[in-house]
């Protein structure tokens, strides 16, 4: 199965790939001109954007866009009662690995709503239109709605399962606890709530597994299941929790 998913951070890393590129040509330039000093320079340049560029490089190809990732969503799907969801709703499912990651584990008759800003941050069209195609792939058929998760566009205790993967670090703490106080608005009093997220606590001497079971909790969910794993692509942080 192909698979678009864009590639993050491209304005960033793609000003580091053209500094990196302009340094190696100077550098090659210089390197054939007489005296020690300019060769000297010239090496220095070169070495640096053959770094520097292959570090941007790699970074954004981290992971690949066409690879769905779905291990880390698995883990939080094997997690939750999906089997049973008739509506499940993902916060920030940015261009649908999310949706992808827990399509199999959906009933067919599940209707999967997915909300995002969709930022300029990914390139190759961003947008709700790119994720619901992804999931399409996956064999889910999702709506996709650009919203902002601090105000979601969703009905009080109208969704029986709400993900949010990844998305909380990403925003400032008032934001991503209004999130969660959001999360628990729109989702059923006999339904449940999954985090997937990394390390990367807003508060830096906070214990990650703690904060972020605390922030869960503050929202008014009881945290019924905390997991710290590691995979192969890092590690990860899993809350579930019921209203």
């Amino acid at each position: 199965m192909t698979y678009n998913f864009g590639v993050y951070h491209w304005r960033r890393r793609a000003r580091t790939l053209v500094a990196s590129a302009l340094a190696v040509a100077v550098g090659a330039r210089l390197f054939g001109r007489r005296g020690h000093i300019r060769r000297l320079l010239a090496a220095g340049l070169v070495l640096w954007g053959l770094d520097t560029g292959g570090d941007a490089l790699s970074r954004l190809l981290r992971p690949p866009p066409w690879r769905p990732d779905r291990e880390k969503y698995e883990a939080l799907a094997a997690e939750l009662p999906l089997g049973s969801a008739n509506r499940l709703l993902d916060v920030g499912c940015g261009t649908g690995r999310s949706l992808v990651g827990l399509a199999s584990r959906l009933p067919g008759d599940c209707t999967a709503v997915g909300v995002d800003v969709f930022d300029d941050r990914v390139i190759l069209g961003n947008g709700p239109r790119l994720a619901r195609r992804n999931a399409a792939r996956a064999g889910l058929e999702a709506a996709t709605v650009r919203g902002d998760a601090a105000r979601l566009p969703v009905a009080d205790d109208s969704v029986d399962v709400v993900t949010a993967c990844r998305v909380l670090h990403d925003l400032p703490a008032e934001a991503a606890q209004r999130t969660l106080a959001e999360a628990h608005r729109t989702c059923k009093p006999d339904g449940a709530f999954g985090v997937l997220e990394l390390p990367l606590p807003h508060d830096k001497s906070a214990d990650p597994v703690a904060y972020w079971r605390d922030r869960v909790a503050d929202a008014g969910f009881t945290v019924t299941t905390v997991r710290d794993i590691e995979l192969e692509r890092g590690r990860y942080i899993i809350v579930v929790a019921e209203p």
